[in-house]
């Protein structure tokens, strides 16, 4: 299934927080949105997944989902959103308990997410035993085990420390790689961006319009950090950034 924002335009009030914003997201690519602080990447984020409503324009479905999809869309945040007196297991289930599916085939798709998220050891433990990587696995498990059309992924790495977010990408890559999904990934991180975006959308500071989408030619298997070519790319974003970054930063210290 194919994601699309054609023309939207969303207010709060008088605040026009996003203009004209078109964006298409084919299935199996990770599009990933970057701008300065207060541009409207969440709330675009917000909007693609039907949270709100825009104030103009639209977002389209097209295509069919997967086969064995369960919800078309689906969230991975960065706080986690764990309920703290379920086990790893049970956060995961939370999400097919609804969906009237019989005990052993929940089972198989919660050892399956687990397996690939390298959580099936842990299936038993609760979120305050485990480690903020860790938790951020569950999260990612508990997305994969519906089987979405499109993952939107809000920020998911940037309350991790930087050995954990090297890790936790590491893994987008090769859950992708093995079976691979769709998703709008929304980061601050330009390196994030690089290593896990086949195209990145940047929005300029408030309201947030598409400056330009930059494809990354390189396989997401292919990527590490310090390639020359991968660098470039991110002094690019940089520099088509950097003085919008500067004036937002100003205009939300002026609030």
């Amino acid at each position: 299934m194919d994601l699309r924002a054609q023309n939207i335009t969303h207010c709060y009030g008088d605040m026009v927080v996003l203009d004209d914003v078109s964006l298409e997201i084919p299935a199996g690519e990770i599009l990933c949105i970057i701008g300065p602080s207060g541009c409207g990447k969440s709330t675009l984020l917000r909007l693609l997944g039907g949270l709100e409503q825009p104030s103009d324009g639209q977002v389209l479905q097209l295509g069919a989902p997967p086969h064995g999809c369960l919800n078309p869309l689906t969230y991975v945040f960065q706080d986690f959103a764990l309920l703290p007196w379920r086990t790893v297991e049970g956060n995961v289930s939370l999400v097919l308990e609804d969906h009237g599916l019989e005990r052993h085939a929940a089972d198989a798709i919660i050892d399956d997410v687990l397996t690939r998220t390298k959580l099936y050891d842990f299936k038993a433990a609760l979120p305050r035993q485990l480690s903020g990587g860790m938790k951020q696995r569950v999260a990612i498990a508990r997305a994969l085990a519906v089987n979405p059309a499109v993952m939107l992924l809000d920020e998911p790495l940037s309350a991790l420390d930087a050995q954990t977010r090297e890790l936790l990408m590491d893994d987008l890559i090769a859950l992708w790689t093995r079976q691979p999904f769709t998703g709008v990934y929304v980061t601050h991180n330009l390196a994030e961006a690089v290593r896990l975006g086949h195209r990145i959308a940047v929005l300029s500071r408030r309201p947030g319009r598409v400056r330009d989408v930059i494809k990354v030619p390189f396989a997401l298997g292919d990527r590490r950090a310090g390639l020359p070519e991968m660098d470039a790319i991110q002094t690019r974003l940089w520099e088509m950034m950097r003085d919008e970054a500067l004036a937002a930063d100003q205009e939300l210290a002026d609030v």
